[in-house]
């Protein structure tokens, strides 16, 4: 297991890196557009949102994968319970 979480670890740092960059680098290209600050703001902003709707987005696909996972193993357990009493009374 140990080596799985430092695995997970070093994806997510070389992801975080590259996100990193990626903002820096538009940010940088921004900064030097040749247009007025008013449409720079509103490019920042608009980038700030995407990014608030992607994270909101991927957390609450990752919490409905969580629930179905989880109603899953209920059902599971539920079915196991009912099979063992089943043999059981036999």
């Amino acid at each position: 297991m140990s080596a799985q979480k430092s695995d997970t670890s070093a994806i997510m740092f070389f992801n975080g890196v590259g996100v990193a960059i990626a903002y820096g680098m538009l940010a940088l290209s921004i900064w030097l557009a040749p247009v007025d600050l008013s449409t720079k703001g509103y490019w920042g902003l608009g980038i700030l949102l995407l990014t608030l709707s992607l994270v909101n987005f991927v957390k609450y696909r990752f919490d409905t994968k969580i629930a179905e996972d989880r109603l899953a193993r209920l059902e599971d357990a539920k079915n196991e319970k009912l099979m063992a009493e089943y043999i059981g009374e036999k």
